[in-house]
């Protein structure tokens, strides 16, 4: 009799502009049989994100856009998107802004990781605002992406405390210690 293989794994691309980490922790994830995720490509909005290490390292296609041309642009990720057959998109870190269009073709199935507590601080600079509102807690939310930008429903949230001596620099390493639990864990929940 034949050993079944386990559930099949859904194929998700990661899109990213920096250093990776996020995308680094799913790939880690994404190799346990109880994620039901395979990461099969990753779209960076620079060829100078240091997270594209990743591509070679784990052999995952990877892909460089140029986001100067939005329509020509969902264009050319649409179609590499529908070739590799990727049913959900995390953003990991993604500083650019996709196009209505392009969410609504993907409606429901793109998801992202934001450094606050959503509603609050949306956008940038999430972690000074925190500090500078003398929050006493700060954290991450996992979304759904929608054409309002961090407005999407809410799938997974963490907290962290902020202390005294927090700077921007301290509570984003906190909090990132909390975005590589919550995002896998999230992916996760939607997917089952």
């Amino acid at each position: 009799m034949k050993k079944s293989i386990g559930p099949k794994k859904i194929k998700i691309a990661v899109f990213i502009s920096g250093k990776g980490s996020n995308l680094k922790n799913l790939i880690k994830f994404s190799k346990f049989k109880k994620y039901p995720f395979s990461i099969k490509l990753i779209i960076s909005s620079s060829n100078n994100a240091i997270g594209l290490k990743y591509s070679k390292k784990y052999k995952i296609t990877k892909k460089i856009i140029n986001y100067d041309k939005k329509i020509k642009t969902d264009k050319i990720i649409l179609q590499i998107l529908n070739q590799k057959k990727i049913k959900l998109i995390c953003l990991a870190g993604f500083m650019k802004i996709l196009s209505n269009n392009f969410i609504k073709r993907f409606k429901g199935k793109i998801v992202n990781i934001h450094p606050s507590l959503l509603p609050k601080y949306k956008g940038l600079n999430t972690h000074a605002r925190a500090i500078k509102n003398k929050d006493k807690f700060a954290g991450c939310t996992v979304h759904y992406v929608t054409s309002k930008l961090d407005s999407g429903k809410i799938i997974l949230q963490e907290r962290v405390k902020i202390s005294k001596k927090d700077t921007p620099f301290s509570l984003a390493k906190k909090i990132l210690k909390k975005e590589h639990l919550i995002y896998p864990a999230a992916i996760k929940k939607i997917l089952n």
